[in-house]
């Protein structure tokens, strides 16, 4: 069996870490399927590759400890077929990547936007004149460097040995429990798991709509894991919510929730099952 992944690259990325245990797994339970790992600019061209049958499946974060929801996920779900399949969560370590010899001389700090927030704190504290530009990944700011004594890179340790560029602080995330959940997901139905990913606008924003729609599920005891909101994008105060849920869509009580669940909202869109793994 032959099976592509697409990530957000380039090589040094969390995700190509998140990529690599997945593929580990795959390898272990699967020893057969070969893997082909292809690394794309965006996390949004990553998941159109997959819409658009170029790519088999995509690993992508959803949701990190610190920042919470990785939002072009969620809207790109939203407007897409794609299904999810499997969850893995590892570990998140950032680094201060420069050819600086001291933290005095950064005027430039370059990283993916969710680095940037992750690090927050440490920047305030021991660089807070310096200018923090966001980019496409962690390792892209990585290659702007360019010897260029006055710029750092937020980027993870293993990316310093990559590009050999010298890690000069070696870990400056805010806290020491900053971790990743990503979701590996494809074009084809997902029914197995034993969690359950959903979302669903409503008719009109009237008092007691969002309640009601949520009561379907815990009058039959079904355990909510997350719910949060995102805008339509059609008109302010419009917005879908996003759930994850506890169970199987075979499962008869969550079958009947759906059910209901779909008489009384606008669009409802099932994201699929998905099981957690360990990795």
């Amino acid at each position: 069996m032959k099976l592509s992944l697409a990530y957000l690259g380039p090589t040094g990325t969390n995700s190509e870490t998140a990529a690599l245990a997945y593929a580990d797994w795959i390898y272990r339970h699967q020893p057969s399927t070969t893997i082909t790992l292809c690394p794309y600019p965006s996390i949004a061209l990553a998941l159109r590759s997959v819409a658009n049958g170029e790519i088999d499946r995509a690993i992508v974060p959803i949701e990190n400890s610190i920042e919470g929801s990785v939002t072009v996920v969620l809207d790109t779900l939203w407007q897409s077929a794609i299904q999810v399949h499997q969850e893995l969560t590892i570990p998140i370590f950032h680094g201060l990547l420069s050819y600086s010899p001291s933290l005095e001389q950064i005027e430039t700090v370059y990283s993916h936007p969710q680095a940037l927030a992750q690090c927050q704190k440490w920047l305030e504290k021991f660089l807070p004149q310096v200018q923090l530009i966001p980019t496409k990944s962690t390792t892209e700011g990585v290659k702007l460097l360019k010897q260029d004594q006055t710029a750092a890179a937020i980027a993870s340790p293993k990316a310093s040995e990559l590009y050999q560029v010298p890690l000069l602080r070696s870990d400056i995330k805010d806290s020491r429990d900053n971790c990743t959940r990503f979701w590996i997901v494809s074009s084809h139905i997902s029914d197995r798991g034993s969690h359950l990913a959903l979302a669903f606008s409503l008719a009109q924003n009237a008092p007691g709509a969002l309640v009601e729609a949520l009561e379907i599920f815990a009058h039959r005891k079904i355990n909510l894991s997350k719910i949060e909101s995102r805008p339509t994008k059609r008109s302010l105060g419009e917005y879908v919510f996003f759930i994850d849920l506890e169970g199987n869509s075979h499962d008869p009580e969550i079958t009947n929730a759906l059910a209901e669940l779909s008489s009384c909202t606008e669009v409802l869109k099932i994201f699929g099952n998905y099981n957690i793994l360990d990795v």
